[in-house]
């Protein structure tokens, strides 16, 4: 299933269990020998609410909280008609998410809004500055300095605003930008540009996967970051490589409301 293009495999834990999910992670999501994904999505059932979500990265490494993903497993337990209600809560290691789910004619789920909670702007376990934030700071990596904003939608998020999108080296200055030492946990970078339109421009390198489609905290990010950086206002539509996701900073509750589709691309068996 895919969200934007953001792409997993999606495991019901109640009909099969994965014992290793780590290692099946980057075994799966191989593209030639494998299936090809962003990572690994397990299913679950929840004593704190009605699924939960646990989701693997292609390298193996297990991530708080997918926005794309979440939306997809809404679908999944609708579809297979695991539940007949159109607003789910999902159990993540980022806490308890709401999903209000809608339907086509044919009573099948095409997109979501996923409640994300409300964005954290300081946790010095995120980022190693004094008081774990940073707004418009800049970071240096060898010659070239970078301008951005700490957002963690859970997980941790720099969001970098640029005049050209075209201009950035994605591949390289991510993968550079990641691993810096004032990221202990590694983070999620975006490049982002704002349109004449007022969209927003961006492409994503996730930690633990590389280069994706969309990313749906990061898109969270981005819109948290430009309307602290005055660069739009509390609702915006974030485009991204897979699609757009359209964002909303809710100023009553805090809260951030991700809307996007969800579609199932195919269901089959795989060996272990």
């Amino acid at each position: 299933m895919h969200g934007a293009g953001n792409d997993y495999i999606y495991v019901d834990t109640a009909r099969n269990s994965i014992t290793n999910p780590s290692e099946t992670a980057i075994k799966w999501s191989k593209p030639h020998t494998g299936i090809g994904s962003d990572g690994l999505i397990l299913i679950g059932r929840s004593n704190q609410a009605d699924f939960s979500m646990h989701m693997y990265n292609n390298d193996g490494s297990e991530g708080l909280m997918c926005g794309n993903g979440i939306r997809c497993i809404g679908k999944y337990v609708y579809d297979h008609r695991l539940t007949r209600n159109k607003t789910v809560s999902i159990e993540t290691l980022a806490g308890i998410k709401v999903l209000k789910l809608f339907t086509n004619e044919y009573d099948q789920v095409e997109s979501a809004t996923v409640d994300m909670g409300e964005p954290i702007l300081s946790d010095q376990s995120q980022i190693k500055t004094p008081d774990g934030s940073m707004q418009e700071g800049i970071i240096e990596v060898g010659e070239r300095k970078y301008q951005g904003t700490f957002v963690s939608m859970g997980n941790p998020h720099f969001v970098i605003f640029v005049p050209d999108l075209n201009r950035i080296d994605l591949a390289v200055e991510g993968c550079s930008l990641e691993r810096l030492p004032i990221f202990p946990e590694k983070c999620n970078i975006e490049f982002a540009e704002v349109k004449s339109d007022g969209t927003i421009r961006t492409r994503v390198w996730e930690r633990g996967s590389g280069i994706t489609m969309a990313c749906g905290t990061g898109a969270c990010a981005t819109a948290v970051a430009a309307v602290l950086c005055n660069k739009s206002g509390y609702k915006s539509t974030i485009v991204m490589d897979g699609g757009n996701l359209e964002i909303e900073w809710n100023q009553t509750d805090r809260h951030v409301y991700l809307t996007g589709p969800a579609t199932t691309v195919f269901e089959g068996e795989i060996e272990l």
